[in-house]
């Protein structure tokens, strides 16, 4: 039986610290002071350093009672904005925020039940084998501590992160990312005076967004654009804009192809404006293009996904394999050979005033998560 009372403790506990991105440092602290009696080894790296923020990524190892190799389980600490000031309100088995804030069940639920978990473990004298939980910083900035983890910290090979919303799923493939940032270069006139010397930056980068294919692009491909900045004023030829954006595919071929047919729109264009006589070198456009995470595809074969389904099985329960277009920790970890299942939380509504969890949700990942536990303890679930 899950000790309900307590994790409901634990996570009213968590989510009343603020922990937005780069400032995680009191909940690690509290973390660490609600797994001290279990006497871990507890490693904080350089990760902060690394992205400006107060604290490392937090490793804690639990030794095992078994000798089998060691299972990794992950949440992160960081939540969104806004989540100043975070007031936890608990009645009829959910939880939600006062409504001026997220209430941080992404993804202080997972640690929540993580908590409650290893403590169950502890309590019942079960047998268990090693036990590595990270607890990533700034996850939600572009999976930055995951990114910027210590990986020699890691013995573990696969494991599972909590960082979704559906109890009945684990999470088996995850698209892979590309961000690019690309530079419409212009040239700047008086919009009133003389508006033939310019070259509008805007009209072109709006000429060559017009022509590309957003969105859905089939059941395996999206992309966006989500910034398009410039700074100037309505009497100026724009000279410059500044378009953000990012294409996920679990094709790698279909990635590359979407990648390169957007750079291709905004170079034709600036090759196709008329040329001034002058040699300005405009217009022309400049690209940045990186992949952001790897994607994710975990055979149905893998012990990460037999084990999840066993332990649901044993439980009553039925675990369904799914395809996300999310990206999260486990795609960094797969892409560092840790083959990394996501399991949900009941997480609701996430990255807004209206997030809620409920506490059934909680338990029953907590005993989905000890069957796992149980399972990989004895050994016969191997990569």
């Amino acid at each position: 039986m899950v000790n309900k009372k307590r994790l409901a403790e634990t996570f009213k506990a968590l989510a009343s610290i603020d922990s937005v991105s780069r400032e995680e440092g009191r909940i690690s602290r509290e973390i660490r002071k609600m797994l001290e009696p279990l006497n871990p080894e507890v490693f904080i790296d350089d990760a902060g350093r690394k992205t400006g923020g107060d604290t490392g990524n937090l490793i804690i190892k639990l030794a095992g009672t078994k000798n089998v190799p060691p299972l990794m389980i992950n949440a992160h600490m960081d939540t969104v904005e806004p989540g100043r000031g975070v007031k936890p309100r608990y009645a009829g088995g959910i939880f939600q925020s006062d409504g001026t804030t997220v209430l941080g069940a992404d993804d202080k639920s997972a640690v929540a039940i993580i908590i409650e978990t290893v403590r169950a473990l502890s309590e019942n004298r079960t047998v268990h084998g090693p036990l590595e939980l990270v607890f990533t910083i700034c996850e939600e900035i572009g999976l930055q501590g995951a990114k910027n983890l210590d990986f020699s910290l890691i013995s573990a090979k696969y494991g599972y992160a909590l960082d979704t919303a559906d109890t009945g799923a684990i999470i088996t493939r995850a698209p892979s990312a590309n961000h690019f940032e690309v530079v419409v270069h212009g040239k700047s006139a008086h919009a009133g005076a003389e508006p033939e010397k310019g070259i509008n930056a805007i009209v072109l980068a709006s000429r060559a967004i017009a022509g590309l294919e957003l969105g859905r692009i089939d059941e395996e491909t999206t992309a966006n654009i989500g910034v398009i900045q410039c700074d100037g004023a309505t009497n100026i030829v724009a000279e410059k804009v500044v378009i953000r954006g990012e294409v996920r595919s679990h094709d790698p071929k279909k990635l590359e192809a979407v990648s390169h047919r957007i750079v291709e729109a905004f170079e034709q264009q600036a090759a196709n404006w008329p040329q001034p006589d002058d040699d300005t070198g405009v217009p022309r456009v400049s690209v940045k293009m990186e992949n952001e995470f790897p994607q994710t595809h975990i055979p149905e074969e893998h012990a990460v996904v037999r084990m999840a389904k066993t332990a649901a099985a044993r439980l009553g329960r039925e675990l369904v394999s799914r395809r996300t277009g999310g990206g999260a920790d486990a795609n960094i970890f797969f892409g560092k050979g840790i083959i990394t299942g996501v399991i949900g939380t009941g997480m609701r509504e996430i990255h807004t005033v209206r997030e809620w969890i409920s506490i059934d949700d909680m338990a029953r990942t907590v005993e989905l998560l000890q069957e796992i536990i149980g399972l990989h303890a004895h050994g016969e679930y191997r990569p």
